[in-house]
């Protein structure tokens, strides 16, 4: 059973004057793998955390199996809850707690399972992350990237239809990101859960995803097939994927246009966009992934309106063909840019 789709619409959160973001609009398919990127401060982890109904929104819906988490009662909004499994920054593991009872703690508090049973889970799940012989370690006992492995053993137990995480890569070393992001594509393809990662790292956003969302001035700048994002001209996600200063981005929030064009006047041409990379596949003697067939059938369906350099992105993906540089295309017609529902959303 694949994971559940997740339709989010017209979203909107402020902290009292303060406004986050606003009108939020996308569709996270079912079993696939979704990214979400943006700068520092735009409140990516705020949107986590309205997601799975921890804070509240001032307007819009979060409609998961045709309940409206926003505005349903407490009592399904507890229910709806359990459908969710998180990886939190840190792991979020209790210190006083071995590992075995970190990741036995969600069975223990939401079922009724004999320790036997929960034995069984736990263990299934630790070798799952890599954990097996760990059991008795205590957190602060460990590495950082054993502790997000544990945290997301944790995240596994109830077996939850949708994984959240919070920044994975926060706090590891770039050999370690690789090997979660390599976890992450693995446990997809035995879980088939619909998963999404929010994250700055862009090795992650180029080699994880199947969609990629971006959140930039307190809107959701684009969401859709990763291809999209990943060959796209716009200066904001140029200047992000190539992480260099010249742009509309600034240190603590974006520049304002003159400040942005004198920058990019002075600096002269730029390279364009980073080469675009494979997708991972899942570790030799894992299934493959399911989401793959139903992403293709989706996005061959609107393939017709997306982006020249996203069309042959993807085309080429399929026969393994897949250019360093996307250049953009010379006398092409417009595109006009596809509804949410469809898959893919652009906000200018």
């Amino acid at each position: 059973m694949p994971g559940v789709e997740v339709k989010v619409d017209g979203l909107s959160k402020s902290f009292g004057r303060a406004n986050i973001w606003s009108d939020v609009t996308l569709t996270l398919p079912p079993g696939e793998v979704s990214v979400l990127l943006g700068p520092s401060g735009t409140g990516k982890s705020v949107f986590l955390k309205t997601l799975i109904g921890l804070l509240k929104p001032e307007k819009g819906s979060i409609v998961i199996h045709d309940t409206d988490l926003v505005r349903c009662s407490e009592s399904r909004l507890y229910e709806l809850r359990k459908l969710f499994g998180v990886l939190f920054q840190d792991g979020a593991l209790f210190g006083s707690m071995n590992l075995y009872d970190n990741i036995a703690f969600p069975l223990r508090e939401h079922t009724r399972f004999a320790e036997s049973t929960i034995a069984d889970i736990v263990a299934e799940k630790m070798e799952m992350v890599g954990l097996t012989g760990d059991e008795k370690k205590l957190p602060g006992e460990i590495s950082g990237g054993m502790r997000k492995r544990a945290g997301l053993a944790r995240a596994l137990v109830l077996d939850p239809e949708i994984i959240l995480f919070d920044e994975p890569d926060s706090g590891l070393d770039p050999v370690r990101t690789a090997y979660l992001n390599q976890l992450i594509i693995d446990l997809n393809a035995q879980t088939d859960a619909t998963f999404l990662i929010v994250t700055h790292d862009i090795n992650t956003a180029q080699t994880v995803p199947d969609n990629i969302g971006m959140l930039y001035r307190k809107h959701l700048a684009m969401f859709g097939p990763r291809e999209v994002l990943l060959t796209s001209e716009e200066p904001v996600v140029a200047q992000f994927l190539n992480g260099r200063r010249q742009g509309p981005i600034g240190m603590s929030e974006e520049k304002d246009s003159a400040q942005a064009e004198r920058e990019l006047a002075e600096a002269g041409e730029l390279d364009g966009l980073p080469p675009l990379k494979p997708q991972l596949e899942p570790s030799a003697g894992l299934p493959q992934r399911r989401a793959v067939g139903r992403r293709r059938e989706r996005v061959e369906s609107m393939l017709h309106t997306l982006p020249y350099a996203a069309q042959e992105a993807i085309r080429a993906s399929y026969t393994d063909e897949a250019p360093t540089q996307w250049m953009p295309a010379v006398d092409q017609p417009t595109v006009q840019m596809p509804v949410v529902d469809e898959g893919w959303h652009h906000r200018s």
